[in-house]
């Protein structure tokens, strides 16, 4: 295992202490070697001396991913091609890509990183690791198999994709542990089922799952369906990949965040204002020990909240909650703010409906309309149509309810949503078209 308790569990105190020194440390490294950031701190009159406290950090200008996207390919490097041994780069829809470069301290960092990340989820030297993220430009795959190798375990790099060979490949080969997106792990419980396996008597006892939101229900279903314990973990490409954040096995309440490498922050995304401890908001992180790719404040647009309450594992890093949605893609339907994350909770709290979905967004007139697809068991699905009816609207209520925003509901029959072997396709926002 490794825990790595000098600043795992450093009084909050001390734990800032460090921070202040490795904010000054970058703040005078990307001045000085990256011409964007030089120029962005000089309009704003803003120079590496005048970092003298962690509250200075607001003196600071925010990164977006724009910013990047207008220094393609590399012009927030902060470290010469020479010294990058690594190019990884955002799996985006539009556009070309967003590259991340690594030096080899950095890579050093990210493993020693995902390796506490599994050690936080119990996982040690001899345990089998099965890796269905993405290898590739995308950082899941490789990123927690350098981490597993740094902690001592055997590595099963099987991708993603090949649904059924993976669930031979769990049969056979034994591994207690996958990390995977959370809609992968249900679709694996699914094709599962078809194939006649019962998840209880493979190996498997833990599972990091990340890349997508997902809610509480949804962990209660994986568990169920898949007998393991499911932990949140949490990462951007930007920041480092996976790696940033995880849940801890003994208290699942809120991922701790590795605020020795990462300075994080919350802010209201409408007003850029810093936001206390407790509130939601957008999740803005600095970069503390980078070399190759440092950011200063990062805007996320993932919306969550941090806590600093020591937690019961006995590590005192701040801890974030479920991430909720994104800020820049949050629905606004008729003025109320709405994250599929909330729709999935309503829907898993209903019997009979499956664990997958859609949204439809659309615009009749001037009013934005949200229809929700969701899929419902072969035993509701035969039954009669007023039945469906009377569940379709029954859902429409508790939606209402819930979010105060009325939506139009479809049931429709088991397998007709599309699967996802990487991330789930949510949202279908129509009304562009």
């Amino acid at each position: 295992m490794i825990f790595d308790s000098e600043h795992e569990t450093l009084p909050r105190e001390a734990l800032e202490g460090l921070q202040l020194r490795r904010l000054q440390a970058v703040v005078e490294r990307v001045y000085h070697l990256v011409p964007f950031y030089r120029r962005r701190l000089d309009e704003v009159g803003v120079k590496p001396e005048h970092i003298r406290t962690l509250a200075d950090l607001e003196l600071l200008p925010f990164t977006t991913k724009q910013d990047i996207r207008d220094n393609y390919p590399f012009g927030m490097f902060a470290a010469p091609m020479e010294q990058i041994v690594r190019l990884h780069a955002s799996s985006g829809t539009t556009g070309k890509p967003t590259p991340v470069g690594y030096t080899q301290r950095d890579l050093d960092t990210w493993a020693e990183l995902i390796a506490r990340t599994l050690t936080a989820g119990g996982v040690h030297r001899g345990d089998i690791v099965h890796i269905a993220y993405g290898y590739g430009l995308f950082t899941g795959g490789l990123g927690f198999h350098y981490g597993a190798e740094r902690l001592g375990a055997a590595v099963i790099p099987v991708s993603g994709g090949q649904t059924r060979r993976q669930i031979m490949l769990i049969q056979d080969f034994g591994p207690n542990v996958i990390c995977c997106t959370p809609s992968f792990a249900l679709y694996l419980a699914e094709v599962g089922q078809e194939m006649g396996v019962d998840f209880k008597e493979t190996k498997l006892r833990v599972g990091f799952f990340g890349a997508e939101p997902w809610s509480e229900a949804m962990r209660t279903e994986i568990e169920s369906r898949l007998y393991l314990d499911a932990l949140d973990i949490y990462g951007l490409s930007e920041i480092i990949g996976p790696g940033v954040g995880v849940e801890c096995l003994e208290a699942k309440s809120g991922l701790h965040l590795w605020e020795d490498h990462f300075l994080p922050e919350i802010i209201d995304p409408a007003t850029l204002e810093r936001l206390p401890a407790g509130e939601t908001g957008e999740l803005v992180i600095t970069t503390l020990t980078k070399e190759a790719f440092p950011l200063l404040r990062y805007r996320t647009r993932d919306v969550t909240s941090l806590t600093y309450n020591p937690c019961k594992c006995g590590r005192t890093l701040a801890r974030m909650s479920r991430i909720q949605g994104r800020s820049d893609d949050m629905l606004i339907i008729r003025g109320v703010n709405v994250f599929p994350s909330q729709i999935e909770s309503v829907l898993m709290d209903v019997p009979g409906v499956a664990p997958h979905y859609q949204l439809i967004v659309e615009r009749e007139g001037h009013l934005d309309t949200l229809e929700v697809r969701v899929e419902v068991d072969e035993a509701v699905f035969s039954d009669e149509v007023k039945g469906l009816q009377t569940l379709a609207q029954r859902i429409e209520r508790r939606i209402k309810d819930y979010l105060t925003v009325s939506v139009k509901v479809k049931l429709v029959e088991p397998r007709t949503i599309p699967r996802s072997e990487g991330k789930a396709q949510r949202v279908i926002d129509r009304r562009g078209q």
